[in-house]
C-alpha cells in the first residue's frame, strides 16, 4: 500500500530468523581477530582462470575453499559441546554462506557441504546454481516455512536444543559461517557481524589497494580485511592465532587455486 507520505510493504517472513540469530548472539563470550591478507597474487590467479575457462570464478568460493583447508589443518576451531559437555569436531567442514539471490531479497543461508574436499571451481559453480535458482537450496525452503508459523519463544528454544546436538545442529545449520559483505560496497574496510550459533564465523570485508612490501620492494597491493570470530568457550587463543595464520597463508598463496588450469 502507497500513498504520497509514505509506503506500506509486508515485513519478510524470512527476517525474523535474522532477528532471532540477534537475541542468540547476545550474551556469548565471542573473540575476535581483524586480519588484513595481500590478495594481489590470488586475484590474478582469479582473473587468468576465468578467463581461461570463459567463466567467472566466485572470488567468495576462493574464501570459502580456503577458510574450509585452514579449518582441515585446525579442526578444533569448529567443535561443538554436545548436551553430555564432550567436545565433537567433525572431519568435515560445511560452510554456511549468505547468498543474496537478488538486490534487496533476504540473503539465504545456503550450506557448502564437505568444502574442504571441493575445488573452487565446485564450490563456483554451486554458488552461482543457488544465485540463479535459489529455491533450490536446501535451506530456502525451511527458511520461508519456518520463520512465519512459528512463535519466537519456540523458535529460539528449538535452535538452543538444536545446538545441544552437534550431529542434529550440522545437518541443519553447518559447522561454520562465513558472510561476505565486501561485496556491497567499495572500498575498504572490516565487518563486525554476529555469531548466533556456530563457534567460528568468518566475515569478509572490502578490498583496498595501498603500498605494501613484496618482493623487497614497496608496489601497490591490494588488500582484503577479514573479520574472524571465535566463541572463547570453545576455542583458546594460541590455536584461534595459529588457524589466523593458516587461513592468512592459504589465502595469499591462492593455493586451492593451484592445478586448476592444468
Amino acid at each position: 500500500m502507497n500513498n504520497k507520505d509514505y509506503n506500506l510493504t509486508t515485513f519478510p517472513a524470512e527476517r525474523e530468523i535474522v532477528i532471532d540469530a540477534g537475541y542468540l548472539g547476545a550474551g556469548r563470550h565471542i573473540i575476535y581477530a581483524l586480519l588484513e591478507v595481500d590478495v594481489t597474487l590470488a586475484r590474478q590467479k582469479i582473473l587468468d582462470l576465468s578467463t581461461e575457462r570463459g567463466g567467472k570464478l566466485s572470488f567468495t568460493a576462493f574464501i570459502v575453499a580456503s577458510f574450509a583447508k585452514a579449518i582441515e589443518a585446525i579442526p578444533q576451531v569448529h567443535g561443538f559441546l554436545d548436551w553430555r559437555r564432550r567436545l565433537v569436531t567433525f572431519h568435515d567442514v560445511d560452510v554456511v554462506t549468505m547468498i543474496e539471490p537478488a538486490a534487496g531479497a533476504v540473503a539465504i543461508p545456503h550450506i557448502i557441504r564437505k568444502a574442504n574436499h571441493k575445488p573452487v571451481t565446485e564450490i563456483s559453480e554451486e554458488i552461482r546454481a543457488i544465485q540463479a535458482h535459489p529455491r533450490s537450496s536446501e535451506q530456502a525452503g525451511a527458511l520461508r516455512s519456518f520463520g512465519p508459523r512459528v512463535p519466537r519463544f519456540g523458535r529460539l528454544l528449538f535452535f538452543r536444543i538444536l545446538k545441544m546436538n552437534p550431529h542434529w545442529f550440522k545437518r541443519m545449520a553447518g559447522t561454520v559461517v562465513l558472510t561476505s559483505v565486501g561485496m556491497f560496497g567499495k572500498g575498504g574496510g572490516w565487518g563486525i557481524g554476529f555469531l548466533p550459533t556456530h563457534n567460528l564465523g568468518v566475515t569478509v570485508g572490502g578490498i583496498s589497494a595501498k603500498p605494501g612490501g613484496h618482493e623487497g620492494q614497496i608496489t601497490i597491493r591490494e588488500y582484503l580485511n577479514l573479520t574472524l570470530s571465535f566463541d572463547h568457550d570453545i576455542i583458546d587463543g594460541a590455536p584461534a592465532a595459529r588457524f589466523a595464520r593458516i587461513l592468512t597463508e592459504n589465502i595469499e598463496s591462492g593455493m586451492v587455486l593451484e592445478g586448476i588450469g592444468d
